[in-house]
């Protein structure tokens, strides 16, 4: 009979230092990582002076109304690579529009931002070559349709395969 016993292995002052290393490495490392994520992702500023844009609001909110008062309904269709706007009235006709610009907007981070000015394609209907990645967007169309200030239209939408949903 052999007598292969193995001597226990201690736990030594070595031990312990690779183990503080090892520790206080992955929670340094975790920190990086989580810091340099937070700085190139999305700020979160809404708004440069949050003053400033309190004193705009109640401007902006009687320009709403006006504009709801209008009746009118604007129509975005995103198909085949193109961006389409048009734009008609309470009756359902077409209001004329002088020119349209569009910004897609990524609610999460602004480095997908992407302004797009559509030109006339028929019957006053607007539309550019563009085709925003799949995911939700908020777009801002402001169309110039010969009022003091350009008619606003924004939502948010979803794009799924290239087209909208």
């Amino acid at each position: 009979m052999s007598a292969n016993t193995q001597k226990s292995r201690e736990f030594t002052g070595r031990h312990m230092l690779v183990t503080i290393l090892a520790f206080f490495g992955v929670v340094i490392a975790v920190n990086l990582t989580m810091a340099t994520l937070a700085s190139t992702s999305w700020t979160g500023l809404v708004v440069e002076n949050t003053y400033v844009a309190s004193q705009q609001f109640n401007r902006k909110a009687e320009e709403g109304r006006a504009q709801a008062a209008l009746g009118w309904t604007g129509k975005l269709t995103v198909a085949g690579g193109e961006v389409r706007y048009g734009l008609s009235d309470a009756t359902g006709k077409p209001v004329p529009l002088h020119g349209v610009k569009i910004l897609f907007r990524h609610p999460a981070y602004e480095a997908g931002d992407k302004a797009v000015t559509l030109a006339l394609a028929s019957d006053q209907e607007f539309a550019a070559q563009h085709l925003p990645r799949d995911g939700v967007w908020i777009v801002e169309v402001d169309a110039d349709a010969g009022l003091t200030e350009p008619y606003r239209d924004v939502r948010r939408i979803m794009i799924s395969q290239g087209a909208l949903q």
